[in-house]
């Protein structure tokens, strides 16, 4: 029998881990392993390439993550190519799909198993990853490519490369430029882009110092060339939308070129109107620094609040908080606030009485840039309680603290206002003693956290059998800390609102599958 029960008398989640404990979480608690195709989830969903956690090396995540694809990807073809495309498409783990789908075909050709070129096409979504999978496999594998990775590089730099792709992402920064890729890979004009060959061309041309005049069918480089021409006569050129769209010129470009000799408020209001939507958000700390109108203020948050924006723009709910954190003025925090709610459509509201708990240990206070895994769970944690019917929210460490949140309330401003609190009661992670000291016969409860417990007790014991528990692991660490996949015992990854699709379904009795 299988020691990853899949038992169940209610609904079922994917992930699963052993039913009995064989070894200990990195802070000395029970810790249950995962199957594969579990613990890669969980890991991937979780794993900045190269950065260190609280409790490992950036090197030793790597190259457990580089393990589990090799294993799952000969294991199960099938399903590592699904799990590697949603991991881009869907929770937009740019380097992580990357790096695996190119593992990934390393194990797929050495197992002699075909699928590897698909899967490389698949994870290169932008038009500097063609070059970023070469820079990774060279410094990997060394500069030999196997057929599958070449040609699934070459398939998706057809697919990418466009005169605006070339003019934003083809710079002496990157490692591997255009026309090193197409140098490596020799791939075709797609079929039906006849200026393409000539792109091709130019690109190859350009990087060997051989720039000379754009053919003739690629206008919007021409344009580029001459409005950069014109704006080093005449800097006010570069503050006429139309020219800086019809250039393809890139805010960044656009700023570099006008330097000191262009009013800067002038120039965010002429380049405003073609930047796109993570660009507004990471910028606003300069709108106000140049003073930009309030009328210019207000298209862009029009822009924050229209749905179909905020779904193509494909932004984690926490970078909207990220974005109200760094800009100075308060003119953008309704906007910001609403769109925050409005990425996280997918959260259920609770019926019944739920009890959530995040984690609020130091391992929890680092992570990520500017966003610690904290932060990020207390957008959904708060969140998820302003939408329930009666919802309990606490924070736990060593102790825990109570945070009431009113139906309705503004997510962004209770979010700061829970993690102000995060040094309230320590700095330990005890999962069992909090839960027993807040559960008071809840419908469900939901655990945010690293899942690195101490040896205070079994979690999964710690409430009654019959109450689903729901983890959300945001440390993807080779342990965690209850028996998940057992009856009512239920683990999830990654924060996207995504994840919470699958909660109805269980407790409706079926089993919500992979998110892919």
């Amino acid at each position: 029998m299988s020691k990853f029960n899949l038992a169940r008398t209610r609904g079922a989640g994917p992930i699963t881990a052993e039913t009995v404990p064989t070894a200990l979480t990195h802070e000395g608690g029970s810790g249950y392993a995962h199957d594969d195709k579990s613990a890669l989830f969980l890991l991937a969903v979780s794993n900045f390439v190269g950065e260190d956690t609280f409790y490992e090396s950036g090197g030793e995540r790597d190259r457990r993550f580089t393990d589990l694809i090799r294993r799952v990807a000969v294991a199960d073809p099938e399903w590592i190519g699904r799990f590697l495309s949603w991991l881009r498409t869907g929770a937009y783990m740019r380097s992580a799909s990357l790096t695996g789908g190119l593992e990934a075909a390393l194990a797929l050709r050495d197992a002699g198993v075909p699928g590897g070129r698909r899967i490389v096409d698949s994870v290169l979504q932008r038009a500097d990853e063609p070059g970023e999978a070469l820079a990774y496999w060279t410094a990997a594998h060394g500069r030999a490519l196997p057929k599958p990775v070449k040609r699934g590089v070459a398939d998706a730099a057809v697919r990418l490369y466009n005169e605006r792709s070339l003019l934003k992402y083809d710079t002496a920064s990157h490692a591997f430029r255009f026309g090193d890729v197409l140098d490596l890979t020799h791939p075709s004009p797609g079929t039906g882009k006849v200026w393409q060959g000539d792109l091709f061309a130019y690109a190859i041309s350009r990087r060997h110092a051989r720039e000379g005049a754009p053919p003739a069918r690629l206008t919007t480089v021409l344009a580029n060339g001459d409005l950069r021409r014109r704006a080093a006569r005449e800097p006010g050129a570069l503050l006429d939308p139309s020219a800086l769209a019809g250039a393809g010129m890139t805010w960044e470009d656009a700023l570099s070129l006008g330097g000191d000799r262009v009013d800067k408020k002038r120039l965010w209001e002429a380049m405003i109107p073609g930047m796109g939507f993570m660009a507004l958000l990471r910028n606003l700390r300069n709108f106000d620094e140049a003073g930009v109108s309030d009328e210019v203020a207000a298209a862009i948050c029009a822009r924050f609040v229209d749905p179909g924006e905020i779904a193509r723009s494909k932004q984690f709910p926490y970078r909207f908080l990220a974005a109200y954190e760094n800009a100075p003025s308060l003119r953008w925090g309704p906007a910001l606030d609403k769109a925050l709610q409005m990425s996280l459509s997918n959260l259920p509201a609770l019926r019944g009485r739920s009890l959530i708990l995040i984690d609020t240990s130091g391992s929890m206070m680092s992570g990520h840039s500017s966003m610690p895994p904290v932060k990020a769970a207390a957008v959904f944690g708060v969140a998820l309680a302003a939408r329930g019917e009666r919802v309990d929210l606490h924070g736990f460490a060593d102790g825990v603290f109570r945070h009431d949140v009113r139906r309705g309330a503004s997510v962004i401003r209770e979010v700061d206002r829970f993690v102000r609190r995060a040094g309230e009661v320590g700095h330990g992670t005890r999962i069992a003693t909090s839960l027993a000291a807040t559960f008071r016969a809840h419908d469900r409860v939901f655990v945010f956290s690293d899942m690195q417990t101490f040896a205070d007790g079994s979690v999964t014991a710690a409430m009654p059998r019959e109450v689903p528990l729901y983890g959300f692991n945001l440390g993807g660490y080779a342990r965690t800390a209850f028996d998940a996949g057992t009856v009512n015992r239920f683990e999830f990854g990654g924060l996207t609102d995504a994840t919470f699709r699958m909660i109805p379904l269980i407790e409706a009795g079926k089993r919500a599958a992979w998110p892919f």
